[in-house]
């Protein structure tokens, strides 16, 4: 049996053609919520104007340094612009200095095109990189000269090796000192065999810089390398200037002797120390200080100081000049780097040649692509935009600011 045949002017016939006429339950209350909660916007947004409020009109939260300024909106948009008021560098100023950051650049950046508010609450150093590729991409300067890479666009695309390690550069320190036989195995100590660590000399200052605490004889060296100096004394000469160093040694022996007078005719038995024959009994006191002081001279100007520091004895000088130790405490010049949020690594994961360096010369900086295996681009790395490292404003030149703000008045008209 043969289907109905159904023509299209058949269907039509059936089609309701007043259906959009008709408002049905899901587009009629659209329709009522979208008039309705438009209206309700509008009513308190207008309440709170009229009451002063200025909270529905935060275009977001503050950066914690701004944080009170919160309801204090007419203290940085102070400038009339087509859309309310904008934020000028004067009413950064009013609170920053902010010094430019060199004197060749081409152009100075405004405050807000790399310090964006209403973020959220993170530090507004947290910069974009474009804040600085929009320079060092292509660098020109206003001589036309530059001494640093031209073409960065991130730390991992176009950053050179670090300037310290490009150049060549060697210590400066005028210590002898080499890290690899501190570090070797069964060291020998006064106490017996040691393992020293790199954390028993180099200590973190826990400071904002991040660096480490200098170098102290006393705190560092004193307990495997006493400056003593006569067996008739415990207490070590100081780790100080000659002329201070002597004074104590004059007054040492100068004590001892005035209580106990008998040994000034008692003969000198020989120095092995200083490769000293043995010596007929002094004349006098005078000369049985002037006996000990030359010995320990020839101790301590040719063998014990003279272990480490450099010794420069000009002619007819009673006393040799030491040599400033000149042990550098920051290497990167133009970047900051903070010991502290890298203390979980090994120390040698980094710092790799320290357990084969024998000379002071060595510069034991770890290259850029150690730090590039985890300061990458990618959510799975450490930070590595610009600001991680280098700062734009040159903080050596920041001027005083006189404040004018009071404490009322930034209290006042809390939520």
């Amino acid at each position: 049996m043969p289907g109905r045949t159904r023509t299209t002017k058949k269907l039509a016939q059936r089609i309701d053609l007043n259906y959009f006429k008709r408002l049905y339950p899901f587009p009629r209350w659209r329709r009522i919520l979208s008039i309705g909660l438009t209206g309700i916007a509008v009513l308190w947004l207008g309440w709170e104007g009229l009451a002063g409020k200025q909270r529905p009109y935060n275009a977001g939260p503050l950066a914690y340094s701004h944080a009170l300024l919160t309801n204090h909106c007419e203290r940085c948009h102070a400038s009339e612009s087509a859309f309310g008021k904008k934020v000028t560098d004067q009413a950064c100023l009013a609170c920053h200095d902010g010094p430019e950051h060199q004197a060749q650049q081409m152009f100075t950046p405004v405050c807000t095109d790399c310090h964006v508010e209403h973020q959220g609450s993170f530090r507004l150093a947290f910069t974009k990189d474009q804040s600085c590729t929009q320079c060092h991409s292509d660098l020109k300067t206003k001589n036309g000269k530059t001494t640093f890479a031209a073409s960065i666009s991130s730390f991992d695309s176009g950053h050179p090796e670090f300037a310290v390690l490009r150049s060549g550069a060697r210590d400066p320190g005028t210590i002898r000192f080499g890290h690899q036989v501190h570090l070797k195995k069964d060291l020998r100590g006064p106490r017996g065999v040691v393992q020293l660590k790199c954390a028993d000399c180099h200590v973190r200052t826990g400071s904002p810089s991040g660096g480490m605490a200098p170098i102290d004889f006393q705190k560092h060296c004193a307990e495997c390398h006493p400056l003593d100096f006569d067996q008739r004394f415990s207490e070590p000469v100081p780790h100080k200037k000659p002329e201070i160093v002597m004074d104590f040694v004059v007054q040492k022996f100068t004590q001892y002797i005035a209580a106990h007078p008998q040994e000034v005719h008692m003969a000198d038995p020989a120095d092995p120390r200083i490769l000293r024959p043995p010596l007929p009994p002094a004349r006098d006191a005078a000369e049985w200080i002037s006996r000990r002081v030359s010995d320990t001279q020839q101790l301590l100007w040719r063998k014990t100081c003279k272990e480490c520091h450099t010794l420069n004895v000009r002619e007819g000088a009673a006393l040799p000049e030491v040599a400033p130790a000149a042990i550098k405490t920051r290497w990167f010049t133009n970047a900051w780097f903070d010991h502290e949020s890298h203390q979980m690594l090994v120390c040698t994961e980094c710092h790799g040649r320290a357990s084969t360096s024998k000379e002071t010369s060595d510069v034991l900086l770890p290259g850029i692509q150690t730090c590039q295996q985890c300061h990458r681009s990618g959510r799975e790395a450490a930070e590595a935009r610009c600001f991680e490292c280098h700062v734009y404003h040159d903080w050596t030149k920041e001027k005083k600011i006189d404040g004018k703000a009071l404490i009322k008045q930034l209290a006042a008209n809390r939520p």
